[in-house]
């Protein structure tokens, strides 16, 4: 799986504090894309590959807590990083508590920031080559045809040919060509590997 460029969205209506935040960003490496309201920010189409969310607590129109609130709603998880210059234990704890990785008071250290950055873009990471990992796993499933998805539901209980064939109503030969072509379309070469796909797939 070729790796995607990571990208760090930083939403934050004061354009100074937007800039200092991209040339901090992109002088370690990052690709950066910034906003200036929430509203900006959900014009925007997200590229493929992990990403994270910078984001200032007080926005003018729709704040970040409520933002985040609209991501969770929405089912985009976006791992959030918050930055505020008027932070309270209350609006931090509910934060934390919503999935945030971290809340930095305004002015934040710089390695502060970054770390956590590194943090939140390692935890969106796994969870994208996750998903990306469960739609190729769903395209190859999809190109079974009835038959061999009934060969393949029994093969992962540990059933063999034989038995598979009783249950089908079927000649173990038959099953074991359906067989040999659910391993080839699926792309394992053994029972172990189409467990653990059936597995992923919520089919065991």
């Amino acid at each position: 799986m070729p790796e995607a460029t990571p990208t760090v969205f930083v939403v934050d209506d004061d354009m100074s504090v937007r800039s200092a935040l991209a040339r901090l960003m992109r002088s370690a490496g990052l690709h950066v894309e910034t906003f200036a309201s929430a509203q900006e920010f959900w014009g925007y189409q997200r590229p493929e590959g992990p990403a994270c969310l910078v984001l200032d607590v007080r926005l003018p129109g729709e704040n970040g807590l409520v933002l985040q609130d609209t991501l969770q709603t929405q089912g985009r998880c976006l791992p959030i990083i918050f930055l505020t210059g008027h932070g309270t234990v209350p609006m931090c704890a509910r934060a934390l508590k919503a999935g945030a990785v971290d809340f930095l008071q305004k002015p934040c250290n710089d390695e502060d920031l970054l770390e956590a950055i590194h943090t939140a873009l390692d935890q969106d990471r796994h969870t994208w080559e996750a998903q990306s990992m469960m739609t190729e796993l769903q395209q190859r499933l999809a190109t079974l045809t009835p038959r061999e998805h009934d060969v393949m539901a029994l093969a992962v209980t540990g059933r063999l040919n034989k038995q598979i064939a009783d249950v089908l109503g079927s000649r173990e030969k038959t099953v074991k060509v359906h067989r040999a072509h659910v391993m080839e379309k699926m792309g394992v070469t053994s029972l172990a590997e189409l467990v653990r796909m059936a597995d992923t797939l919520g089919l065991t």
